[in-house]
């Protein structure tokens, strides 16, 4: 399907999904968000994407909800629906199949991450980021929670007690401290962002897909689960995994002396 707000392509196995509203620095529109999320589910969907890399177009990565969207008539009230269907019919679907996703996703944040923009970076599965790049939980400015996962992952990233700083504070972290507090996996330059973010992901998509995306189930399992019942879903993802073709073909390459050649099957 075509989109408005939305640049997909598949090239080399890996899914470019680009939010696509510069002038706006990517901020979230209801249309924009439901595109995302059918260019995320498109992906996930197709056998010949075997990793996603997400970024921004223009100088931002994505400022988060456009508040203009509840823009008054002049001398009225802000026009507000019920924010929890917005979170519901806009954000949650697009996190959910971020997570589920059983492929690789990489995020390249190019520019300014705030709210809604910041945490869906974090959702994804390896970020890295311009070193001018910047992440902000822009929420408690207008009175409002973290959303978008962000409740869930930054307390999981960062502990308890930054986490409650960094969403009632909102302050801004650049890059590099980002990387510091493990909220992001590299800091590289804003040049050379989209080849490196490229590369990993195309690097990503020629490994043993079904694989990844076990582990990334046991990962998102770890989240919730005791210890006796993670060792258990390790075993059971753990004898799944033996069955799979990139198995055998990894042990073969490995007793031939040569590089595997993985199908993600």
């Amino acid at each position: 399907m075509g989109y408005e707000f939305i640049r997909y392509e598949v090239h080399s196995g890996v899914a470019h999904c680009t939010l696509n509203r510069p002038d706006k620095l990517n901020s979230f529109i209801a249309s924009m968000s439901k595109e995302l999320e059918l260019s995320l589910r498109a992906a996930s969907e197709d056998p010949v994407v075997r990793a996603v890399l997400l970024t921004g177009a223009g100088r931002g990565f994505c400022a988060g909800q456009d508040l203009s969207e509840f823009a008054p008539a002049p001398g009225a009230k802000p026009n507000i629906p019920d924010l929890g269907n917005i979170i519901a019919e806009c954000y949650n679907p697009i996190i959910r199949i971020l997570r589920s996703m059983e492929k690789p996703v990489v995020c390249a944040v190019n520019g300014v991450a705030a709210g809604a923009g910041a945490n869906l970076a974090f959702a994804c599965d390896i970020v890295l980021a311009a070193k001018e790049a910047s992440f902000i939980q822009s929420f408690s400015k207008v009175g409002l929670i973290s959303d978008c996962g962000g409740t869930f992952f930054l307390p999981r990233l960062v502990g308890l007690a930054r986490a409650t700083a960094l969403t009632m504070l909102g302050e801004k972290l650049t890059a590099q401290q980002a990387v510091e507090l493990g909220l992001i996996y590299r800091a590289t330059e804003g040049a050379s962002l989209m080849a490196e973010a490229t590369e990993l992901a195309e690097k990503l998509a020629v490994q043993p897909t079904r694989g990844f995306g076990l582990m990334k189930r046991g990962l998102n399992a770890s989240l919730s689960n005791s210890l006796e019942e993670q060792l258990e879903l390790e075993r059971e993802l753990q004898s799944l995994a033996g069955r799979h073709h990139d198995f055998v073909e990894g042990v073969s390459a490995f007793f031939e002396k040569r590089a595997p050649s993985f199908t993600g099957k």
